[in-house]
């Protein structure tokens, strides 16, 4: 699996999900411009001595991100306001689950450009405005890994 982060803010969010992805062996692209330094120390503290195993990505902007893919590749793109709830999609071991930035999300227009993978995590209070992104990345990332069988998991 692929977890693609676009513009990330907070270095601990980062930094959890770096480990997450090391202990899932799922690559983590960050897209830049990042609200961050990398060498952050509230990103390493959180990553602990996950980043040597972890396979990653940084990418100048999106557009780079976006030439690197292969052509037969699936985006999944994950932000409130979807259409599908997370758990409706079949997901496959080589898709990548797309996040935004904590304050704004995606931006607008890749959404509308993607409405059949455009996938929304439910929430049931709506005084709630939003779920914490490492909290958002592990349920899904998890869902995704359970409809594969959890591969190579123990």
């Amino acid at each position: 699996m692929h977890i693609v982060l676009v513009e990330p803010e907070i270095p601990p969010n980062t930094g959890n999900i770096a480990r997450l992805c090391a202990a899932t062996r799922s690559t983590l692209h960050l897209v830049e411009p990042l609200g961050f330094k990398l060498d952050d120390t509230q990103m390493k503290r959180a990553g602990m001595d996950y980043w040597e195993h972890l396979t990653w990505h940084r990418w100048k902007n999106w557009g780079a991100f976006k030439q690197s893919l292969p052509t037969e590749a699936r985006l999944w793109w994950i932000e409130s306001g979807g259409p599908r709830a997370y758990t409706e999609a079949l997901f496959a071991p080589a898709d990548y689950l797309v996040f935004g930035r904590e304050t704004a999300g995606l931006p607008a227009r890749l959404l509308a450009e993607n409405p059949d993978t455009w996938l929304r995590i439910p929430m049931f209070n709506p005084a709630a405005r939003s779920l914490n992104l490492s909290n958002c990345v592990a349920l899904v990332l998890f869902e995704a890994l359970r409809q594969q069988g959890f591969p190579g998991g123990s």
